[in-house]
């Protein structure tokens, strides 16, 4: 049976972006969603409901699952509850980056086995965003830092009368900790998922053709979350991290999209027209799956 004539410019744009996806599966062999947005409370419900929508939908159970993934980041919790979801569904789980994936979206595509960029992808520093006592998401390394940067001054006896009255007014230390809590979650998952997923199959290395052990891999993990903590280094809580570098100067292998040039274009297409759309709708969030589009936000 084909699809039904759409009766409005909605429609036809939602049948438009079922289409595209429905290519994206066909070529890569899988079933695959797409998530837009930040990685918020609720946000990991609806996307259960959709991930279930979509294993009852297929006649034939695959067991690999594309995730196309756009988000600034959000709660580490949420990414850890959408992780263990997609797990509980599928062996398989490729991430897609076809813009970016800030923040817990970067935690997030750790835990893929295959993660595929193209030269304007980019992931960010693993700095999870915390709900603070006023009700706003704000960046938990960045108020570290600076905790401890003004601590390290008045043990110097170098505060400013400014810098006192912050320190003492500015920081609630309930929050602090929860703050510490949410970044030693990231750094955890993160070491965690490489090693389970991404470095499955990591059994020789590439110089030497020498046997990769567990510790090895440990290792690997350790040192990736740790450069991807370094705020520094990174200087702000959306910087950019590009496929390159990921390679060259965190050492972790990275599909390259652009190397399947009919598959780059099916996903740059698919991407520009649901962004577009989410424009049209004035959405900051969207679950998308063939014959399912759920805004939220």
């Amino acid at each position: 049976m084909g699809q039904s004539i759409p009766t409005n410019a909605d429609e036809f744009i939602e049948q438009q972006l079922d289409i595209r996806i429905a290519a994206i599966q066909t070529a890569m062999q899988a079933d695959c969603i797409a998530l837009s947005g930040p990685l918020f409370n609720g946000v990991d419900d609806l996307l259960r409901e959709e991930v279930e929508g979509l294993k009852k939908r297929g006649k034939k159970q695959k067991q690999k699952l594309v995730v196309i993934l756009t988000t600034p980041g959000g709660s580490v919790e949420v990414t850890q509850r959408i992780a263990e979801t997609l797990r509980q569904h599928y062996e398989t789980i490729d991430f897609i980056v076809p813009n970016s994936a800030f923040s817990a979206g970067t935690v997030l595509v750790m835990s893929g086995d295959a993660i595929h960029m193209d030269y304007y992808s980019r992931l960010g520093p693993i700095d999870p965003q915390v709900l603070n006592k006023d009700g706003k998401w704000v960046p938990a390394l960045g108020y570290l830092e600076k905790y401890k940067s003004l601590v390290g001054k008045a043990e110097k006896g170098l505060l400013t009368p400014a810098e006192a009255q912050l320190l003492v007014d500015g920081f609630d230390q309930a929050e602090l900790y929860q703050y510490e809590q949410a970044r030693d979650l990231s750094v955890a998952l993160l070491k965690e998922w490489l090693v389970k997923y991404k470095f499955k199959d990591w059994t020789l290395t590439e110089t030497r053709k020498m046997t990769v052990t567990q510790a090895m891999k440990e290792q690997r993990a350790e040192e990736i979350a740790r450069q991807l903590n370094e705020t520094e280094r990174w200087h702000t809580h959306g910087r950019g991290i590009s496929r390159k570098v990921l390679e060259t100067d965190l050492n972790l292998r990275v599909n390259d999209l652009e190397a399947d040039a009919a598959l780059h274009r099916k996903i740059r297409n698919y991407h520009a027209l649901l962004a577009d759309y989410m424009v049209k709708r004035r959405t900051r969030g969207v679950i998308h799956r063939q014959a399912a589009y759920q805004p939220f936000m």
